[in-house]
């Protein structure tokens, strides 16, 4: 994942955009052990079965958590969905192909919480700036 850091353990690794991230906690709520603010590293995947921490990275709604198993990426959501959250966030999971406005890729994704309210400065990616216009 482009701009991402990793956290490797020996079958699996957690890669992480801090950009991306708003901040939803899902990681932190779901696999502490993992997952702990507090702790440097922050992110220890080896503190947990690979298939869990799997698990917990797919809740992250941004897409600023995603994994790698040995020989393998993380799969996509099948079909897409798309949510909309109170406060404007649009959360989409699935076979995600974003395209620049010439209509060539930019990336792939599996995940990501997309800019409902038009605030965000790092669109089509929401910053939680609706949070502030709410």
């Amino acid at each position: 994942m482009p701009g991402a850091r990793e956290y490797r353990a020996p079958d699996i690794t957690v890669e992480y955009d801090s950009a991306r991230c708003v901040h939803f906690a899902e990681c932190t709520r779901g696999l502490p052990s993992v997952f702990d603010v507090s702790q440097r590293p922050w992110i220890q995947p080896g503190n947990a079965a690979a298939s869990t921490v799997a698990e917990v990275v797919e809740r992250c709604p941004s897409g600023a958590l995603h994994y790698v198993l040995p020989g393998q990426a993380e799969a996509p959501t099948v079909p897409t969905t798309i949510t909309q959250t109170a406060i404007g966030q649009i959360i989409i999971r699935g076979d995600l192909r974003l395209t620049d406005g010439s209509g060539a890729m930019s990336r792939e994704e599996t995940r990501m919480s997309a800019c409902g309210c038009g605030a965000s400065t790092r669109r089509p990616f929401c910053d939680k700036s609706c949070s502030s216009t709410a």
